[in-house]
């Protein structure tokens, strides 16, 4: 079951992060949080919807029962790519039939 939305990944080409933070933090008012060192070395820079390179761009959407949707999507056809790289969840990737990624994540504890 979808609980909600966690966040949105944007373009971040690399070394525009002070550009970002330019935009994001001083005009737009919004607060940079810190990426989890896992996924720090990425590069990008995190504010309320995390961005990074367009390839990567999708939503993070919050599931209750990951395993229960996991399964589901896999049963509808769609391939289902575990990731255990952000610290406290438990997420996947899939993608739907236009090719857009998309992330499913339900916070561990």
């Amino acid at each position: 079951m979808i609980t909600g939305l966690d966040h949105i990944q944007l373009a971040a080409p690399p070394g525009t992060e002070d550009a970002l933070r330019a935009s994001y933090a001083d005009l737009l008012g919004m607060t940079e949080i810190p990426k989890p060192p896992t996924l720090a070395a990425r590069g990008g820079c995190w504010f309320e919807a995390g961005t990074a390179r367009r390839e990567k761009a999708h939503p993070g959407i919050r599931v209750h029962g990951i395993d229960a949707f996991a399964a589901r999507l896999t049963a509808g056809g769609a391939a289902v790519t575990w990731d255990d790289h952000l610290p406290g969840h438990r997420r996947f990737y899939s993608v739907d039939p236009a090719g857009n990624r998309l992330e499913f994540l339900e916070p561990q504890g």
